[in-house]
């Protein structure tokens, strides 16, 4: 029974890419992307109370490395990924210890001129990255020789992967350091006095939170096949911070829940015409001020209401 729910969203999971039409699944698959490179921005807010806007940045230095590296340099797909990770990670390195040291609004705002900043270059330098005209021909992924050449194909990668990053954020907040966090978080003053180092952390977590937007990027790239830098503005970044706003950034599973609404929300209201984005900014004030916890709050609610009214009538029947 406790993991009857899990068992249940495994079948579905399963079941979605041959019900759904192909429309349908390429926007889950892109729902996947917002989930990698949200939960890097999530980690940060819920973690470490640090508002991110430039996630977008690294998710762009992400895509643009691998396609270079794939069209340009001809290189393995895998040795592009990973150049990208470690070009965001040397970047998040050298601009995070300057900027962490900030807090609050001029912090987010440090991050937001990192986004600008980046957009501008992937603009001006059309020696790597094509500049408005970008780079197409990016290869698909293969895994084993097996080509992710379809949305369906491709479904059953990002969104293990996306998971994988869910798990691997809940099994670091259950760890000394995420203790230390949370105290980091919570009662600053208190950690310095438990001799937390409390810039060190942040930084720590500010390449965590580098290497998921890179990952999603390059994923990106090698799905949709064109690297351009209209997908890597400034918007693309407040867009990754909406995923665990809306989802609930105290819990990584928030990210899931906030990208799958993100992401197909929007693709829902547009059949109303243009009134779709008030709409959909309406349904994002709704939540927020409604469901403070997010999505994952509302959800766990429902839960924790209807598991023990279930259990208590199931009692009921076998006493009769």
């Amino acid at each position: 029974m406790k993991y009857s729910g899990y068992i249940l969203l495994a079948i579905v999971w399963l079941a979605l890419p041959f019900v759904l039409e192909r429309h349908a699944i390429d926007l889950l698959v892109f729902c996947g992307f917002y989930a990698v490179a949200g939960a890097g921005v999530g980690f940060l807010l819920g973690q470490g109370g640090i508002v991110n806007l430039g996630q977008a940045a690294f998710y762009g230095l992400g895509a643009y490395s691998s396609a270079y590296c794939t069209v340009q340099l001809g290189l393995p797909a895998p040795v592009g990924i990973l150049t990208g990770v470690v070009v965001s990670l040397c970047l998040a390195f050298l601009i995070g210890r300057p900027i962490l040291r900030l807090s609050g609004y001029f912090l987010a705002l440090a991050t937001l001129a990192l986004g600008i900043i980046c957009s501008n270059l992937f603009y001006e330098a059309e020696f790597i990255t094509g500049g408005t005209l970008g780079i197409p021909g990016v290869p698909k992924l293969s895994v084993l020789g097996f080509a992710l050449d379809t949305p369906t194909k491709f479904y059953f990668l990002i969104w293990p992967v996306a998971v994988l990053c869910v798990l691997s954020m809940r099994s670091l907040m259950s760890s000394r350091i995420g203790l230390a966090m949370q105290a980091m978080r919570d009662a600053p003053e208190a950690a310095m006095v438990l001799a937390i180092d409390i810039s060190r952390l942040k930084l720590w977590m500010f390449l965590i939170s580098s290497v998921l937007g890179s990952v999603a990027g390059s994923l990106f790239a090698h799905y949709v096949g064109f690297v351009n830098v209209d997908s890597f503005g400034v918007e693309r970044s407040i867009f990754f911070l909406l995923v665990p706003v809306i989802g609930g950034a105290a819990s990584p599973a928030g990210v899931l829940v906030g990208a799958l609404f993100v992401g197909l929300v929007p693709e829902a209201l547009s059949v109303l015409g243009d009134i779709h984005r008030v709409l959909f900014g309406l349904a994002l004030v709704a939540t927020v001020v409604f469901f403070p916890d997010g999505l994952i709050g509302l959800l766990k609610r429902l839960a924790d209401t209807c598991i023990p009214a279930r259990r208590q009538a199931l009692k009921m029947e076998q006493s009769r």
